[in-house]
């Protein structure tokens, strides 16, 4: 820049330019300058981008701590969304989860109400088939009876005597009764021998009581003297020794 240029930027002119400096606004120095030449406004260009760069520097630091402020509330509040998000997820897991023990649990039930159901049916058709299985109990045939007399008694002896299969008729029976006893159930023989050996014969066919408690017949009275064990004792003992009362003629 030549001399005399320079020469020209007087101490009010170089005030001038600090102020705009100190400020920033380039508009004061052409203010401040009326009437300045060529050079000399390339001069205060000059000036004004010398000053321009310290402006624009702490423009830019406030932006980039803005900047950097927002950023971090953009990140919290992302950091608090997923977080959110999270929460949420998980307790909709916790609901999901809490919803499908509750239908097994349901679904458990109602499977063990059925099977109790069906046991129960089970069991009352179990039951109902015994009750069907079981016969009902027979009717007791009626006792039979028998006239007390000779008759009565022979039939009697022939019907126990079928049960425990002794052979006898009713002829043969009656033959022997007739001539043992003449038909007397109280018969007994005090004079033969063995009355005289203590062991008196008794009854329709005159048993002696070794004899007849011997060939008793079950399901017939002890008592010598009642006709119808006296007769199936008797006949019991001839069908042993002579194969039937019917072979018995005489004295046996």
């Amino acid at each position: 820049m030549p001399k005399h240029a320079l020469s020209r930027f007087n101490r009010s002119h170089k005030l001038g330019v600090a102020g705009v400096a100190a400020a920033g606004a380039a508009a004061l120095i052409f203010a401040a300058v009326p009437g300045a030449d060529a050079d000399q406004g390339k001069t205060q260009a000059t000036a004004i981008e010398n000053v321009k760069p310290v402006a624009f520097s702490a423009v830019g630091t406030a932006a980039r701590a803005q900047q950097a402020t927002i950023a971090k509330q953009a990140d919290a509040s992302a950091a608090k969304g997923k977080a959110e998000a999270a929460a949420a997820a998980k307790k909709a897991a916790e609901k999901k989860a809490a919803a499908e023990k509750a239908a097994k649990a349901k679904a458990a039930a109602a499977a063990k109400a059925k099977a109790e159901k069906e046991r129960r049916a089970k069991q009352a058709a179990s039951r109902s088939t015994v009750r069907t299985a079981i016969p009902a109990a027979a009717p007791k045939p009626a006792v039979k009876t028998y006239p007390n007399n000779l008759d009565g008694w022979i039939r009697e002896s022939l019907h126990v005597m079928a049960q425990k299969g002794i052979p006898g008729s009713y002829n043969g029976i009656y033959r022997n009764i007739i001539r043992e006893s003449s038909g007397n159930p109280m018969a007994i023989n005090l004079w033969d021998i063995n009355a005289q050996n203590g062991i008196p014969s008794k009854g329709l066919l005159q048993v002696i009581d070794p004899t007849f408690k011997a060939y008793h017949v079950a399901g017939t009275s002890w008592n010598i003297y009642d006709p119808v064990a006296n007769i199936t004792a008797a006949c019991n003992y001839a069908a042993d020794k002579y194969g039937s009362m019917d072979n018995v003629n005489s004295a046996y």
